[in-house]
């Protein structure tokens, strides 16, 4: 639809029944992102919160906490925008289809943004940060957080809205040592647009200009996350996907102003000029810890009449990000693979924290006169996968070869790996990527954005049949207890808290040392995972891809029964072993805050605002 404001959205979603009015005074510290968690959990609506303890604006969440909602929201335009993407990747379709895509002229014409006068800034009020609903999310958050933003900068190069950029990065409002009202933190991550943007300013001894916009019409915090091709500006696509063009105009002192946004948020950033960020809990489920990020000065803070604040909440997979990623699939998810010859398919494991694993298909055509079939093309193509933008955070790539079976789905987790570890050759299909970038948010590493990465290569024959259940011969020596069995040919194994993190290779030798004994017997294994919880990562598929993927980094945490290297290769005889337990240097788990989910509890009895929904 084409929304002009998020009231109207508000509006919109409320007469269809999808989305409720909270009245009863709430608290912005926990208890709204604890009401926000339950509702989602139960594919609940929209929630608008009226009343928010301490602030006179209310707020809104969970718009798009389902794919079916997005849609709706989107019900106009999103086929069109899916069409502009395609043709973005393959514009000859229009020459070859001109009646087909005749409509296309009249998307185009609403992606261009629309210059308002300077005297539009009259339908704006001031206000302070102070001002704004301080929602903390996570018990060991470093203060409140902007969840929703939608962060405006220009190329100090190439100045103009055509040259700018539109992310999603988040804003601490206060907290640590920040100046209440006059500082802000500005954390992103590497490989982001902001970053060029920030480096220019600095390299010019320049401050870099930033506008926050949260709320305005829902297409604009969709535009700020979506993974756009080269040349396409957020600006544009926002336009198009909302069927209004972004209106915008420049207040007294050079800031770019969203002339639709609830709220802005002026302020510079200048070179060098970081003060500590976070904690703050993260879509990988744990919390990111406190690092120096760039502090932005506030200038001023801008508010509509009838602002509504827009917030998310993120955690442990699946959360409301979780259907923001549908959606971003649902409109490009042929653009990636049109993009990188000889790829069918690639998926970022939601389950598993998104940047930790993906999984892949591609064709394996090298070659055909060569009767067996082994990794060849697929090299190529994870080369390519994973220098290629955001993909390049993963540090597990699993890609198989097309032609092994044309049905395989990359988004059925447990079918993929049982492919992947049918066909796989331990002694020749790891092959890693050591002190290399990893996702900002993932402390499995060796530091800061510092990792590795391992892209396990297969294609051809079934070689194994893999163990549903382990054989009765098979028993594991003390230090390790618990073990079970997760997933065919993948067997979870307990290790005592008390065993020291640094033991890990007396543990691998006690293991191996035992298996040795029935080496000819053990090819239905595949993979063993030390864990520190044998049960819950065993318990369902999404348990284990977030146990075993969050909290290993491959150079450093992956061994195998029979390990050699040759000529710079790993391999082994086989099982292989991920070492998944959490490591002293990890980040804390996020945990919920019992109290506070006795109040969300009585909110959901008879009479209470969430009767009904959760």
């Amino acid at each position: 639809m084409g929304y002009k404001s998020l009231q109207a959205c508000i509006a919109d979603l409320e007469k269809n029944g999808h989305l409720i009015r909270i009245k009863e005074e709430v608290d912005p510290y926990l208890q709204m992102a604890a009401i926000h968690l339950r509702v989602f959990e139960n594919q609940g609506p929209a929630i608008l919160f009226e009343n928010v303890k301490g602030s006179k604006f209310p707020a809104v969440s969970n718009l798009f906490g389902t794919l079916d909602r997005s849609k709706f929201i989107f019900r106009d335009t999103l086929d069109k925008i899916k069409t502009l993407v395609e043709l973005k990747n393959d514009p000859i379709k229009a020459i070859k289809h001109p009646f087909k895509y005749a409509d296309m002229g009249l998307t185009a014409l609403s992606a261009l943004p629309m210059k308002k006068p300077a005297g539009t800034l009259r339908n704006f009020s001031r206000c302070h940060i102070s001002d704004i609903p301080q929602i903390v999310n996570w018990p060991m958050d470093g203060g409140p957080f902007i969840t929703m933003p939608q962060v405006y900068t220009e190329d100090a190069d190439k100045p103009g809205i055509m040259n700018a950029n539109l992310g999603m990065y988040r804003i601490q409002l206060a907290g640590n040592d920040y100046i209440l009202n006059q500082e802000i933190g500005l954390h992103y991550q590497i490989h982001r647009g902001i970053g060029v943007h920030q480096t220019k300013a600095n390299a010019k001894g320049q401050p870099l200009k930033v506008s926050i916009f949260v709320g305005g019409p829902p297409a604009h915090p969709v535009a700020a996350v979506m993974p756009l091709p080269e040349g396409l500006s957020e600006m544009t696509f926002a336009g198009a996907l909302g069927n209004r063009r972004f209106r915008y105009f420049y207040d007294n002192e050079g800031f770019c102003i969203s002339a639709d946004a609830d709220f802005v948020i002026t302020g510079t950033v200048m070179p060098h000029d970081n003060k500590p960020e976070g904690p703050f809990g993260d879509h990988l489920g744990y919390y990111s810890l406190v690092h120096p990020f760039p502090l932005l000065k506030v200038h001023n803070v801008y508010h509509r009449k009838d602002a509504v604040w827009s917030f998310t909440v993120v955690g442990r997979p699946p959360q409301e990000d979780t259907s923001f990623g549908a959606l971003i699939h649902e409109i490009s998810g042929a653009a990636i693979p049109k993009e990188i010859p000889g790829l069918h398919a690639v998926n970022a494991v939601d389950a598993a924290g998104v940047h930790p694993l993906l999984f892949a298909i591609g064709s394996e055509r090298y070659t055909p006169y060569i009767k067996e079939r082994k990794p060849q093309e697929i090299l190529t193509i994870a080369n390519h996968i994973l220098g290629k933008s955001q993909l390049s955070l993963a540090k597990y790539l699993f890609i198989a070869a097309k032609e092994d079976d044309p049905g395989l789905d990359i988004n059925n987790i447990a079918a993929f790996l049982n492919h992947i570890l049918q066909r796989i050759d331990l002694t020749r299909d790891l092959h890693f990527y050591t002190r290399t970038t990893i996702d900002t948010l993932d402390y499995s590493g060796s530091g800061l954005n510092a990792g590795s990465k391992v892209a396990i290569t297969v294609a051809g024959d079934i070689k194994r049949k893999l163990w549903t259940e382990l054989p009765s011969w098979f028993d594991l020596p003390r230090p390790v207890g618990n073990y079970k069995m997760a997933l065919p040919g993948v067997l979870m194994v307990e290790v005592p808290a008390h065993v020291n993190h640094k033991d890990i290779d007396n543990i691998i030798s006690i293991i191996e040392y035992r298996l040795k004994e029935e080496e000819d017997d053990l090819d239905g294994l595949v993979l063993m995972v030390l864990c520190d919880d044998a049960a819950f990562a065993a318990e369902n598929v999404n348990n284990f891809v977030w146990v075993t993927f969050t909290r290993s980094n491959p150079s450093h945490d992956i061994y195998g029964i029979g390990s050699y290297t040759e000529h710079k290769h790993w391999g082994c005889t086989g099982p292989f072993i991920i070492d998944a337990r959490i490591k002293p240097h990890h980040a804390p788990v996020l945990e919920k805050n019992p109290e506070v989910e006795k109040q969300v509890d009585k909110m959901g009895e008879k009479g209470g605002a969430l009767y009904g929904i959760i």
